[in-house]
């Protein structure tokens, strides 16, 4: 049995830290809201993040990080982005009084804005290294409301430290959910990332009226982004053929359950951006990162039509019509 800290009570962090539980783990997750954690503890549901979901009951919830850490042998941290310099900076205060060292991982698929940093990078600038023995993410495919329903499951946990990764992948392992896990941090956390970006471009083409013809197209043009700008930043191309690459991007650019695909779906029906986030109620990693990644292009030297043109509809107005007529009546080329 290990006691593992899951920082973030949305439902990919409670779908993972009630896996845990199941195996036997005394798994502490942490919510920033008191009424949340009570709930879990209480009722022994989430319903906000997943509504009907019924959770073990040896799943242990608490407003307090310093509880949920104390003597955890694992950190799991499942926030948004945006918040993960906050949490991360709360996460050191707390090793560093309390002198522990734990295997720091996340499960958080995104970018950060304006430096484009990945999730690790994020961690390794406000976690000092003496407070943790490895660094690692889950990836790969992966819906919370399937997971806490006990659906098959494989996922991909990326980390340059074996015995890191071998932790995680222990606490996880059950008859429905299988982890496996690779050397290729970088990848599987670029991987996880971009397929958001995808993924919206999916839904649009299907909010749009468009078929199962449309969306393979964009999914494996898509594919080819992603494994470019993985290549360009320092990841194994061949992590992008596996569960944190294509498994990913399939399971989020096809599934109702995933977000992003929601929101482009939304989108393509001719919803605005802002009426879309609102009724969605929870972040749509995807929108941020097409941001970031249509800046990056440049310094990469790389030329990425379907993100650019997801840029052009989100953030300066032009029709998803005219975004799909320019990359339909592109030069005619040789498959990359």
């Amino acid at each position: 049995m290990t006691k593992v800290a899951v920082l973030g009570a949305g439902s990919w962090g409670t779908a993972l830290a009630n896996t845990m539980a199941k195996n036997g783990n005394q798994v502490v997750l942490w919510s920033h809201k008191e009424e949340q954690a009570a709930e879990i503890n209480n009722q022994h549901t989430n319903d906000k993040y997943l509504p009907k979901a019924k959770l073990e009951e040896n799943l242990q919830a608490t407003s307090e990080m310093a509880e949920a850490l104390d003597g955890a042998a694992i950190a799991l941290v499942v926030v948004p982005t945006k918040a993960i310099r906050e949490v991360g900076t709360k996460l050191a205060e707390v090793l560093k009084t309390s002198g522990q060292q734990v295997v720091l991982a996340h499960a958080t698929k995104g970018l950060e804005q304006k430096t484009h940093l990945r999730i690790s990078q994020m961690l390794e600038e406000v976690v000092p290294a003496e407070c943790y023995t490895g660094l690692a993410v889950i990836s790969g495919p992966s819906h919370a409301e399937d997971v806490i329903k006990s659906d098959l499951t494989a996922i991909s946990i990326g980390s340059t430290d074996e015995k890191a990764a071998e932790a995680l992948q222990e606490a996880l392992a059950n008859e429905s959910f299988r982890p496996y896990t690779n050397a290729d941090l970088i990848g599987s956390e670029l991987g996880g990332a971009l397929k958001n970006i995808i993924a919206i471009g999916s839904g649009m083409l299907i909010g749009k009226g468009y078929g199962a013809n449309a969306q393979a197209a964009l999914l494996t043009r898509g594919l080819v982004e992603i494994r470019a700008v993985g290549k360009a930043l320092g990841a194994n191309a061949e992590t992008f053929l596996g569960l944190a690459g294509i498994g990913d991007l399939i399971v989020t650019g096809m599934s109702p359950n995933s977000r992003n695909y929601r929101a482009g779906r939304s989108l393509g029906q001719g919803k605005p951006l802002s009426q879309v986030e609102e009724e969605m109620g929870m972040v749509i990693e995807g929108v941020n990162t097409v941001k970031a990644v249509n800046d990056l292009q440049g310094s990469l030297n790389l030329d990425l039509p379907i993100t650019s043109a997801l840029y052009r509809v989100i953030y300066e107005g032009e029709s998803i019509n005219a975004a799909i007529k320019d990359l339909m009546t592109r030069p005619l080329k040789a498959e990359d």
